[in-house]
């Protein structure tokens, strides 16, 4: 387990040891520390008012992800993730809920370290390192949900 590391969701099927031992692994991939990040997992219905204060879309989404810390390193945030959304968004690519779990907490660390996806090369970038670590470690750990 990860000393500073929240793990929250509004249902019980999420495997909060999985979610720390995926951080955990990402932590040794990528060299960062965690001075305080909480994942929450969430509903589309919480996520749309997130998005519309923070970020001026009235709309679901997936992931949003805050960096408090502004270092990329040392890390201080919070990851807001939408059960719904993920859910959709498995069925939409044929793949099994546990894997989109993990691409989004994955593409959540990303973004924490600076990663980007605004532009279409940076998003290029972005995805490239995602789906390496996302193969990685599917399979590597317990399913999150």
């Amino acid at each position: 387990m990860i000393k500073n590391l929240s793990v929250s969701s509004i249902e019980k099927k999420i495997n909060k040891a999985a979610v720390h031992n995926l951080v955990y692994k990402l932590k040794q991939e990528l060299n960062f520390d965690v001075v305080s990040v909480s994942i929450n997992f969430i509903t589309c219905e919480e996520i749309i008012p997130i998005n519309n204060k923070y970020l001026g879309h009235n709309y679901s989404t997936d992931i949003i992800t805050f960096n408090y810390s502004g270092e990329n390193y040392t890390l201080e945030g919070e990851i807001f993730i939408s059960l719904d959304d993920a859910s959709f968004n498995a069925k939409k690519y044929k793949v099994d809920i546990n894997i989109e779990l993990v691409r989004l907490v994955v593409h959540g660390f990303l973004h924490l370290l600076g990663y980007d996806d605004l532009t279409q090369t940076d998003k290029k970038k972005m995805k490239r390192i995602e789906n390496k670590l996302v193969n990685k470690y599917q399979y590597s750990i317990n399913k999150i949900c």
